[in-house]
């Protein structure tokens, strides 16, 4: 718990203090925002607001790491602290800083041409398969001591689900579309001050839980998995449950001190940069904890949004008319005339709740399977 806690504080502090050093440096660089004359007009009020500030928590949660690490080597030996990284946080931060890296390429190019063009959306798919393939090879094929590697090859809901075995290319598939996927959800999900931000930190918080939660109850703990043989069957098969706790935590962390500074009216925007970022992370805690198909609901927000610009475009290309006034879904409702600041906050008390539903299923498999 104390690594967790270290990495939590020290991610937070480094965003908060950071971020602002993070808008005068994109400031200074002429690094503003483009937007869209399609969009709603309130928007138009934006052009100029620094963006890349994902950079700040990306930076933040990896500096915060190692700090949780240097507080996990220090743990009894019972707790099996690792004196090097392990393959779950090179895995993890791996796909954090990469998605990251495609989301500055597409915020580069778009300020530097002074569009939202950017990024092709062939080239950020393409750059999110890779990354998804790369990294999902890693997660499979280089298991610890005790055998177990980051990635599964079943599919999984709370746990590893026996008959849904698909084998390690179809479990690399699953990977890839997991952080597609995710990071994309995230993506469509920003474009109001502080609403991925926020929705982020709840599903964060969320993984954050099941990872300290897994830990406490690993198969990789022999003082918990010997207690009896019910504990013996029960326990959690993942790899590094407390470093995923402790990244999780250190990303949502990096992220509330980042909102400080993104909340309406933003000083400066996460961009594609942060909101690819989230996203793959988000992606990769899922696979990791092994709740990837749980992961639709504690990150229901982001599925409702991407959900929105489905119907729209099927809708739009087979019957001509629309669902919506415009979408992604927020900007349906900016559009109907709810102040930004109603549906941020309300699309935030939407992903907590989706979280919390997420951590009760979590937690009820865990009361059925020890009751």
């Amino acid at each position: 718990m104390r690594a967790v806690i270290v990495a939590a504080a020290v991610a937070f502090l480094i965003s908060l203090f950071g971020t602002p050093i993070a808008i005068r440096v994109f400031s200074a660089l002429k690094a503003g925002q483009p937007i869209r004359t399609i969009g709603p007009q309130t928007h138009l009020g934006k052009r100029g607001t620094p963006t890349m500030g994902g950079v700040a928590f990306i930076l933040a949660t990896v500096f915060a790491y190692v700090a949780g690490h240097l507080a996990l080597t220090t743990l009894p030996d019972r707790q099996i602290a690792q004196e090097k990284p392990t393959m779950t946080a090179l895995v993890l931060l791996g796909i954090f800083v990469f998605c990251g890296a495609v989301g500055f390429l597409d915020d580069f190019l778009k300020v530097r041409k002074k569009n939202s063009d950017g990024l092709s959306a062939k080239g950020k798919l393409l750059g999110q398969l890779l990354i998804g393939t790369a990294f999902g090879l890693v997660a499979l094929n280089f298991p610890s001591t005790n055998g177990q590697t980051v990635a599964s090859e079943k599919i999984s809901f709370i746990r590893d689900v026996s008959w849904l075995d698909v084998g390690k290319v179809g479990s690399v598939m699953v990977f890839v579309f997991v952080i597609m996927a995710m990071s994309n959800g995230v993506n469509l999900t920003d474009g109001l001050d502080g609403l991925a931000t926020g929705a982020s930190i709840l599903v964060l918080g969320a993984y954050s839980l099941i990872g300290f939660w897994q830990y406490r109850h690993w198969c990789g703990d022999d003082d918990y998995r010997l207690t009896s043989e019910l504990t013996q069957q029960h326990c959690y098969q993942v790899r590094d449950p407390l470093e995923i706790a402790m990244i999780a935590a250190a990303a949502a962390a990096a992220c509330v001190g980042f909102l400080w500074w993104n909340t309406n009216p933003a000083r400066i925007f996460m961009g594609d940069t942060g909101a690819l970022a989230l996203g793959g992370l988000i992606g990769g805690l899922a696979v990791a904890t092994r709740t990837t198909l749980l992961s639709v609901i504690i990150g229901g927000l982001f599925v409702i949004i991407t959900m929105s610009v489905v119907i729209q475009i099927i809708s739009f290309k087979t019957t001509g008319k629309r669902v919506f006034r415009m979408s992604p879904l927020q900007h349906h409702f900016e559009l109907a005339g709810w102040s930004e600041v109603n549906i941020v906050v309300r699309f935030w008390i939407i992903a907590g709740i989706c979280a919390a539903i997420g951590l009760g299923l979590f937690y009820s498999d865990h009361l059925a399977v020890m009751g």
